[in-house]
C-alpha cells in the first residue's frame, strides 16, 4: 500500500511541477490577455477538485474499513461503532463539497 501511495504522490508531484514550471519562468508579470488567465483557473479548479475527491475516498475508505472491522471483532458493539462512523463519513464527504463549491466559483470566473 505504502508503495502505491509513494507513486501517486510521486505524480501528483511532478504534474504540478510540470504546471508550474511555466508560471515560474514568465516573464510577464500579468497573463498577456484574459484567455491565459482563464487557462489557469480551469486548471486550477479541476486539479482541486480532484485532489478533493481523491482525499475523500482514501478518508471514506480507511473510515468503512476500520467501522466494519471493528463490527466483525464485537457485532455487540455495531450500534455504538455505526453513528460516528456515519458522521464521520459526512464530515469527509462536507470537505469534498466545499472543494467543489470552490471549483464552482473558479470554474464562474471564467468568461
Amino acid at each position: 500500500m505504502t508503495r502505491k501511495l509513494k507513486f501517486v504522490v510521486a505524480s501528483i508531484t511532478g504534474l504540478f511541477v510540470t504546471l508550474m514550471t511555466n508560471v515560474a519562468w514568465a516573464q510577464a508579470a500579468a497573463p498577456a490577455n484574459e484567455f491565459e488567465r482563464d487557462k489557469y483557473f480551469a486548471i486550477a479548479a479541476g486539479i482541486g477538485i480532484a485532489l478533493a475527491a481523491f482525499g475523500g475516498a482514501l478518508g471514506q475508505g480507511r473510515t468503512a474499513s476500520a467501522a466494519l472491522s471493528g463490527i466483525a471483532r464485537n457485532p455487540g458493539a455495531s450500534g455504538k461503532i455505526f453513528t460516528p462512523m456515519i458522521l464521520g463519513l459526512a464530515l469527509i464527504e462536507s470537505l469534498v463539497i466545499y472543494a467543489l463549491i470552490i471549483s464552482f466559483v473558479l470554474v464562474g470566473k471564467i468568461k
